[in-house]
């Protein structure tokens, strides 16, 4: 029964991969002093267009991390992608932050910073552009860009809704 759980671990890490974005210790202060805990701020994909970003805090910085890992496995976005790029340019938005997020062709690789970059490998996307606007947060930037991605349409998406042919939209 033992060997049947390790191998069901092994599966789970397997399937998906984690990064950590971000540690920070937090504090409250209470009637008796200060409460120190750490929060951690995991993202974590399959490289074939599945990412979730979680969130947890706990006294000891594994627990935090573990938390996020179960909080970022329970908020997963599947991403449409066009030759290992994203469909179309759009705009994500969290707080006051901005990305904006651009298709790139064949070889331009990710051109991106800190959180945004993070987010962007572990879904598998493999070329794009970003430009990030409003703040440096790697948080806010992160949440941005997942906003940004469960925005996007594909072709067949967007035919439906106006009620045509793919060809049409195409030309």
């Amino acid at each position: 029964m033992r060997n049947d759980r390790n191998d069901y671990r092994e599966r789970e890490v397997k399937e998906f991969t984690e990064k950590l974005i971000s540690v920070r210790r937090v504090t409250k202060v209470v009637k008796g002093g200060k409460n120190s805990r750490f929060c951690a701020f995991v993202a974590v994909g399959n490289g074939k267009g599945t990412i979730g970003l979680g969130m947890g805090k706990s006294t000891e910085i594994p627990e935090a991390i573990r938390k996020a890992v179960e909080d970022a496995k329970k908020n997963l976005v599947t991403i449409p992608m066009v030759n290992g790029t994203i469909p179309h340019q759009i705009v994500g938005n969290y707080g006051a932050g901005k990305v904006v997020l651009i298709p790139a062709p064949s070889g331009t690789g990710i051109i991106a910073g800190s959180g945004v970059r993070t987010v962007l490998e572990l879904s598998g996307i493999e070329n794009i552009r970003t430009k990030s606007l409003g703040t440096n947060n790697s948080i806010n930037m992160a949440k941005a860009t997942v906003d940004g991605i469960k925005n996007l349409k594909t072709v067949e998406q967007v035919a439906a809704l106006r009620g045509k042919t793919v060809a049409e939209i195409l030309g």
